[in-house]
């Protein structure tokens, strides 16, 4: 596969990034606004990706040349029920950022997810307007409501994705299909680390911990400090042994009550989000959870990332087949 360009916006800890590069994208620049998700995507890729760091409003597109992809996790609080949902009456929509970088540098592909929020019926006609946008200038376009679970990755995460992509490569592309086994279970995923400081409990927590998480969620710093969520995501965290009300420093050690209700670290949450274990965040506890939990896990963006990359590399269609 030859190498193909990119450009990512909002992008957070990396997430979509890392997965996207996986997926045989050379990022051209990898833009996000908070200082302290800046810095994470320095100490892990400063080398080979160009950090900016600012506001996407005052990128220009244009200064990019010819790019293959432009993509990103445009904020989700407009859309997320866990919001007032305001869409396009909330400051924090970067829809109409995106669109115009698509106009600036004309990518051949366009890849933006969002929360299931998104696809609501109250939002049908903003919907149908980032549509329209994209057929004026030539895009085939699909909106598809991804598992992340689908995809190996062991907690539910579903994310509302949009691709657009330009003819003739429109015609090749096709979602990526779910994995065929299941994802491993937060037990099975997480038992190494939560055993690393010696809890004796530890094998008995992750054989009864045999299920996957559900949706994990970063909040914002409108909020207090790091949890598993509301009330209703920390009950299916009980389901799973874990303690859901805070984020912990370390793994529970020796003295931890032998049947007690474990909290998770930040470092399992990214590994329940798909995170290699070397991916290193930056900022104290709050920070640094927030960026994983708001991150769109690697395997979905890479799963997604090989599709476009497939249909990007494809083989024209044979115009001359069915002359005579």
């Amino acid at each position: 596969m030859s190498q193909l360009s990119s450009i990512e916006i909002c992008a957070g800890a990396g997430g979509q990034a890392l997965g996207l590069e996986q997926a045989g994208f050379t990022h051209e620049a990898v833009i996000e606004l908070d200082p302290d998700a800046c810095d994470t995507l320095r100490q892990n890729r400063g080398s080979t990706w160009k950090v900016v760091e600012g506001d996407v409003a005052n990128v220009d597109g244009g200064a990019f040349g010819q790019i293959d992809l432009l993509a990103g996790g445009v904020p989700c609080p407009p859309f997320s029920v866990a919001g007032k949902q305001l869409g396009p009456g909330d400051e924090r929509d970067l829809f109409p950022q995106a669109l115009r970088l698509i106009a600036e540098c004309r990518p051949r592909a366009v890849l933006l997810e969002n929360v299931r929020g998104l696809a609501a019926r109250q939002f049908d006609g903003y919907r149908a307007q980032v549509l329209a946008r994209l057929h004026a200038r030539g895009y085939r376009t699909w909106w598809n409501l991804v598992q992340a679970s689908e995809h190996g990755v062991p907690q539910l995460r579903p994310r509302f994705v949009l691709v657009a992509i330009r003819q003739p490569w429109a015609a090749a592309f096709q979602w990526p299909q779910p994995v065929a086994s299941l994802p491993p279970a937060v037990g099975a995923t997480l038992s190494d680390l939560m055993g690393s400081r010696g809890w004796p409990g530890a094998p008995r927590w992750a054989s009864a911990a045999s299920g996957i998480a559900p949706t994990i969620v970063g909040g914002s710093k409108k909020h207090g400090g790091p949890d598993l969520g509301p009330t209703r995501a920390r009950a299916a965290w009980r389901e799973l042994g874990v303690d859901g009300l805070g984020i912990a420093d370390h793994a529970p050690g020796p003295d931890f009550p032998l049947t007690g209700m474990p909290k998770l670290t930040t470092r399992m949450v990214a590994r329940l989000q798909g995170f290699p274990d070397a991916w290193q965040f930056a900022g104290r506890k709050t920070a640094a959870y927030r960026q994983v939990g708001n991150a769109f896990p690697p395997p979905v963006a890479r799963a997604l990332g090989e599709a476009i990359a497939a249909a990007l590399t494809a083989p024209p269609p044979d115009t001359t087949a069915a002359q005579v």
